[in-house]
Order: structure tokens, then sequence, then C-alpha cells
């Protein structure tokens, strides 16, 4: 393997396995309660709210023009509109009936508090891929900051690590609340930071030869709408649910305004020819 990929492996290392620092600050504290998790189901809406409109989408219509960056994203949530018909979910009951009924000892606050644990648990999957796939290109971007110069990639880096602490959190929590396993949060988390590393593998021996820039940018701008679509479909309705509607648009506009400071300082950290 060239050193040169190897030295953007070792950096994009750095940068996807912080994300499992944010796992540790998760499972070293006691499960959280119902509030603090729409809280911070909250915050996690708002970075993927930021990344998908603000990063993907945002950077695919100033590549591809401001038409074809919309026909990519809303490709992108027309596909998963039709695919969520397809995945089974549990009805998410107020949490008010949950306290009522366990208090009460009926079994069926029992089955509700599984299908709130199911609900949790699926949108900690969501977060999961929806972070992956934000966390791809940013392997590519520190492959291309390499070979910049070892200065720019290790800066990058860096920033990526800072920035990867808060998604770590955000896919261990639901997570670690749903399963009560500190190992399946922790793991969950970690797996989520790897996509960083495949992204230089991909853009180091894939890329050059077999996809267009146009239709990468197209492809990230659908996975902006398949985040979008997940956010609002999922998350918002779980942070809304348990935090109260006003406690999560406030943690919903703090995420966004994390993320897109985050992106802010990266986007700094990358060479004037080079962008996320």
């Amino acid at each position: 393997m060239d050193s040169q990929v190897l030295v953007a492996l070792a950096l994009s290392l750095v940068g996807g396995m912080s994300t499992s620092l944010g796992a540790l600050f998760v499972i070293i504290n006691q499960a959280p309660n119902l509030k603090m998790l729409g809280i911070l189901q909250g915050f996690a809406a708002g970075l993927m709210l930021s990344i998908s409109f603000l990063d993907l989408a945002h950077n695919a219509m100033n590549s591809i023009g401001f038409l074809k960056g919309n026909l990519w994203f809303f490709a992108g949530v027309i596909f998963f509109a039709v695919v969520a018909n397809f995945i089974p979910e549990p009805t998410l009951a107020p949490v008010s009936d949950v306290k009522s009924k366990k208090k009460t000892g009926d079994e069926g606050g029992k089955d509700i508090m599984k299908k709130h644990r199911r609900q949790v648990l699926f949108s900690g999957i969501i977060t999961a891929i929806g972070i992956s796939l934000h966390n791809f290109p940013e392997g590519m971007a520190v492959f291309l900051g390499s070979i910049k110069g070892l200065r720019v990639g290790v800066n990058l880096a860096l920033a990526i690590a800072l920035h990867n602490i808060p998604e770590g959190v955000a896919v261990a929590l639901p997570v670690y609340f749903a399963t009560q396993s500190k190992w399946q949060a922790f793991k969950l988390a970690t797996l989520s930071g790897f996509a960083e590393p495949l992204g230089v593998v991909i853009v180091a021996y894939l890329f050059p030869s077999s996809l267009s820039p146009e239709i990468l940018e197209g492809l990230l701008a659908s996975v902006g709408g398949v985040m979008a679509f997940l956010t609002l479909h999922e998350m918002l309705p779980l942070a809304f649910d348990y935090a109260g509607q006003k406690l999560a648009v406030k943690a919903v506009f703090f995420g966004m305004a994390f993320m897109s400071a985050s992106l802010y300082f990266l986007e700094i950290s990358l060479p004037e020819e080079m962008s996320l």
C-alpha cells in the first residue's frame, strides 16, 4: 500500500475513532431519563438537518447547479419515503401513558415501554447510518488534504476529530437507552466512525477511475435528502414526545448551530482549492 495512503488512513482513523470518545461520555454515565433523551435526540436532529441542508445539499447545488442539486436531493427524499412504507415501526405512545401504566403495574405499560425502546433504537441506527454517510466524504477530504501536505492533513484530521465527538454521543445515547448495553452503544458509535477510513480507501483506489465528481455530488445530495426525511419523520417526533416541543425545538437549533460552526472550522482547515 502506498505510504501516502497509509498516512491518510492513520489520520482518518484519528478523526473517525473520535466517535468512540463521544460514546465513552455516554456509557460512563447512568442511562438518561426520557426528558434528557428527548433533548439530546433534538440535538442529534439538529446535527442531521445541518449536515443535510447546509453541507451535502448546499455543496451539491454549488457544484452541479441549483436545479440538478435539488433534483438529486428530492430523489433521495422520495426514495426513502417509499422505503419507509415497508419498514415496520412501533406506534409511539405518549410518555405520560408509559409512566402512569408503569405505576399501576399494568402489563400494557411494559409493552409500551418496549415499543419506546424499539423506536429509540431505530432512531439511533438511523443516526449512525446518517453520520456514517457524512463521515465518508470527510475521509475523502482527509486523503486529499494529506496529498496537499502533512500539515493540512493533520489539521483537518484534528478538526474532524473534535466535531465527531458529539456525533458519537448522538449515536450511542439512544442505543444505550434502548438496549441498556454499554457495549452495543460503544460498538455502533465506533462503527459509524469507520466510514472515514473507508472513504480514504475508496477515493484512493476506486474514485478516480469509476465515478465522476458530478455523480458523486449528486449522490451526496440524495444522501442529504434521505437524512432530512429520516430526521423529520423519525427523530423529531421522538424528541417532541420525550422533551416537549419547546425544549426539543431549542435543542434542534442548538444542534444546527453547533454543526454549522463545526463545518465552518473544518472548511477553514482546508486549502482554498478544496472543500468538504
